[in-house]
């Protein structure tokens, strides 16, 4: 490959193996990568070779500083790179998975991201929202209520000198929360069924829109599950961010903090200083790894 030939790049969208890739100019090209396997992201960096005068090759990604992925015991599914910090978005109803807001905070942790969660729909009723993340709020976790229907620029402050991604289930309003703050998303979402040739590729994974020269909101498709087989049960335990002042302290070194005597973790949840129900989500979480090492 003759490197004087290649242009770098944005990827500001996917469609299956198909990604639209902003050069530095600003134009913007469909690029396929070469060879089978498609490993690269919204937000990744990428050297490309123009093969014709709207289309190009990706032939390398640069290196990363983060990478926000999902695994399950088969495969595992890119959702976006380069983000500093990850929008949980949730929202009052349709009521939301608490263990899919977990999981997402661990790989936030894991990727050492920024973190935000978003409870949408606040001009409804949201006691019972309220109530399950305030586990979340107590722990530090910063908490946002919004109707995004209504208005979607209290986000905006969070977002300045982030590349920012929006992850939730389907049903949340991210959609809505997008439009809110960038009412051209709509226009842009017109420009890249053009380049695709009308909407032919209709699966995206997740698109990239620029709020202004140092700010990026990455929105994904909604996820129902959030898979984290490729993280140890000490990446997960660090994923826990209340756990940290107890790790260490349990009378086994592999305690799996589920049944041992004296283990710290269950002691706190019976001191009332570890919430209940945290316990329960990383009891859950980690069974898989627990029982691949037969803990």
């Amino acid at each position: 490959m003759n490197s004087t030939l290649t242009q770098q790049g944005l990827i500001t969208a996917a469609f299956g193996r198909h990604y639209l890739v902003e050069l530095n100019d600003g134009e913007i090209l469909e690029c396929v990568p070469r060879g089978k396997k498609s490993e690269v992201a919204c937000g990744d960096r990428v050297e490309i070779l123009r093969s014709s005068a709207d289309q190009g090759v990706i032939e390398r990604t640069l290196p990363r500083s983060s990478l926000l992925y999902r695994s399950d015991a088969y495969r595992q599914k890119i959702i976006a790179a380069n983000v500093t910090q990850i929008i949980c978005v949730v929202a009052v109803e349709p009521s939301f998975n608490d263990e899919l807001l977990a999981r997402c905070l661990i790989a936030a942790q894991d990727q050492q991201l920024e973190t935000l969660i978003i409870l949408n729909k606040c001009d409804l009723p949201a006691d019972a929202a309220r109530t399950i993340l305030a586990p979340y709020r107590a722990i530090g976790y910063r908490v946002l209520e919004i109707s995004a229907q209504q208005n979607s620029a209290p986000l905006l402050p969070f977002l300045q000198g982030h590349t920012s991604v929006l992850v939730g289930q389907s049903g949340m309003g991210k959609s809505t929360l997008i439009n809110g703050l960038l009412p051209e998303a709509k226009a842009a979402t017109r420009e890249i069924s053009t380049v695709l040739d009308s909407g032919k590729h209709t699966t995206t994974h997740a698109r990239l829109y620029h709020l202004n020269t140092n700010s990026n909101l990455i929105d994904c498709p909604g996820v129902q599950m959030f898979g984290l087989h490729h993280l140890s049960l000490g990446e997960i335990e660090s994923g826990f961010v209340e756990f940290a002042q107890y790790l260490g302290q349990c009378r086994f070194h592999n305690c799996s903090h589920t049944h041992e005597p004296n283990c710290a973790l269950l002691n706190a949840v019976e001191a009332g200083k570890i919430d209940p129900r945290r316990m329960k989500l990383f009891q859950d979480i980690s069974r898989p790894v627990r029982t691949i090492h037969g803990r």
